[in-house]
């Protein structure tokens, strides 16, 4: 009797993936980062709508560093998290200097992609337990990216309309 040969089994959580990459880069339910930041006049980048708690620069800061330090917490054991709130948010109200802004969405746009990779990669284990953690998997930390980048880009939107500054 010939042997049967038998394929390797496809990734099955590839369907996953796929709809997590798709939460993460946004733009189905809501705006996306790119709409949300796109054309925000220099001169409001630093502005805080009457009674709005952040201006647009400390939403997008704020977006950047959260991001950035889950993605490092998913892949980096010895990573250390900022204090919190007091490093999760930029200093001042106003970006540093015109450079600021564009350099903060560039870093946003990389440290996404740098997750997107890792969530796309079959060798990911997506249900693992992260080794350094207290349970996280990297799952949950993807879907924490996405829910607190919603959530914030939801607010930079109102943040922009109140500013007289959303257009889309």
């Amino acid at each position: 009797m010939p042997t049967k040969k038998i394929a390797a089994p496809a990734d099955r959580e590839a369907p996953l993936r796929h709809h997590l990459l798709e939460l993460l880069n946004g733009g189905h339910a809501h705006a996306d980062f790119d709409a949300a930041v796109r054309n925000v006049p220099a001169a409001l980048r630093g502005e805080r709508p009457k009674d709005a708690e952040h201006s647009p620069w400390e939403i997008l800061e704020h977006l950047r560093i959260a991001q950035g330090d889950i993605l490092e917490f998913s892949r980096d054991p010895s990573h250390k998290s900022p204090d919190w709130p007091s490093g999760y948010w930029p200093a001042t109200a106003a970006p540093p200097d015109d450079n600021a802004w564009d350099k903060s969405v560039r870093a946003f746009r990389r440290e996404l992609k740098l997750m997107s990779d890792l969530i796309a990669n079959p060798g990911t284990d997506l249900f693992a337990r992260i080794p350094h953690g207290s349970g996280q998997t990297i799952l949950r930390e993807a879907l924490l990216v996405a829910d607190h980048n919603a959530y914030h880009l939801g607010e930079l939107v109102l943040v922009r309309r109140l500013l007289g500054a959303w257009k889309e």
